[in-house]
């Protein structure tokens, strides 16, 4: 089964198509600011399951989704591609470079996203409290769980007024699929990937805003190659898509 998807650009330019991979609660629209900046070039960005137009698919976990993205990119014909992949999107692109056949993958570019837990304690306090934001997701009005979501140390430095404004972008979704994701795709789930990254043979950089220190931090302890998205936190292209596309381009067009 394929995952809803948006084909932009030329199909024949002789570049690899960029593949885009929204976070938990986004959609395919997310990274249209950034896609601006790359016009000449093949693009498939993905509403993973739960979310946009595949709010109608589960999955069970992180395998059988990567299964549904090989079968989104062979039914669109993509043999050589970059994956790119914010926060969730990321954690699924280094899973899906990771731990799949990724024929034609030519890169992997991954923003703010964890590369799994090796504690075991650390696991089970995750899966925890990714149980409790999924009740809280079925139970309560999406609104009243959005603003105690973008509430969280992650996102402090957005502004109030920007805050509201992502919460009436994802006001929108359906909550029961939001959960079941949330916990198909929990952090406590994911196998820890650090040492499988550091063996890629093949283009890896990894991107960061400025005052996401969380991130910032945790790609240095990881020894991750970062990137530095100027004038930006923790979701680094919708809060400076100008700069995050220079990066982009920097790093594609080497």
């Amino acid at each position: 089964m394929m995952l809803h998807a948006r084909w932009q650009g030329k199909r024949h330019s002789g570049k690899p198509t960029l593949i885009w991979l929204h976070g938990f609660l986004g959609n395919a629209s997310d990274w249209d600011k950034v896609q601006r900046a790359f016009g000449d070039w093949p693009r498939l960005s993905i509403d993973l399951p739960g979310h946009g137009g595949s709010s109608g698919q589960r999955v069970s976990g992180f395998d059988e989704l990567c299964q549904r993205i090989n079968q989104t990119l062979m039914a669109h014909q993509i043999s050589h591609y970059w994956l790119i992949g914010y926060s969730l999107g990321g954690r699924v692109a280094m899973h899906y470079a990771c731990r799949n056949r990724a024929d034609g993958l030519c890169g992997l570019i991954v923003e703010a996203g964890h590369t799994g837990l090796s504690d075991e304690m650390a696991r089970h306090q995750r899966q925890r409290k990714d149980k409790e934001w999924a009740q809280r997701f079925r139970t309560q009005p999406l609104r009243q769980t959005l603003e105690a979501w973008y509430c969280q140390p992650i996102f402090a430095e957005m502004l109030p007024r920007e805050r509201q404004q992502v919460i009436g972008d994802r006001a929108g979704g359906y909550a029961p699929a939001l959960a079941d994701m949330l916990e198909a795709t929990s952090l406590s789930r994911q196998p820890d990937l650090l040492p499988e990254l550091h063996q890629l043979r093949l283009p890896f950089s990894y991107l960061c805003g400025e005052r996401d220190s969380q991130y910032q931090q945790f790609a240095r302890e990881m020894a991750l190659p970062l990137h530095t998205v100027t004038a930006a936190g923790h979701n680094a292209h919708r809060a400076n898509p100008a700069a995050y596309a220079q990066l982009l381009t920097q790093i594609i067009g080497r």
